[in-house]
């Protein structure tokens, strides 16, 4: 039911972050979804990709600080308010969204929403009892 998303500590300077895509690339790693938040000395990349571990094992070897963590994955239509339909199940339940990003699946026509909340067995519940999908780390790609 959850996604296994890799996180991994940038330093925000010039050329950092192509350098850092640049290693994942050259060890085989294909980025299927990212997000990055930055502060003022370093961002955070959160990426989906289709080996998880491979990437965090390979990222650590490279001396990354990386960690790998569990986010929810949902199917969403491309509808005026789906995301505000998916947003309103999860805040009726008093789940805690910590951060939200979307990318297109390559297998099926469509978006998908990664979310990071709080509690994922709650949210995947609630979810599924109001009809929205959600998706496993091998049904996006």
């Amino acid at each position: 039911m959850s996604v296994k998303q890799v996180s991994v500590l940038v330093e925000n300077e010039n050329g950092k972050l192509a350098e850092t895509t640049r290693f994942l690339a050259q060890n085989g790693i294909n980025l299927r979804a990212l997000s990055i938040a930055d502060t003022e000395n370093f961002g955070i990349l959160r990426v989906i990709v289709d080996e998880p571990e491979e990437a965090l094992r390979v990222l650590k070897e490279g001396g990354y600080i990386t960690k790998l963590t569990e986010v929810l994955a949902v199917s969403i239509e491309d509808a005026p308010g789906a995301l505000s339909r998916i947003l309103t199940v999860i805040a009726e339940a008093d789940v805690k969204v910590e951060y939200t990003y979307a990318f297109l699946g390559t297998r099926a026509k469509g978006a998908y929403m990664i979310f990071r909340v709080d509690n994922i067995e709650k949210t995947y519940q609630v979810l599924a009892a109001a009809g929205i999908k959600t998706a496993e780390q091998t049904e996006m790609f």
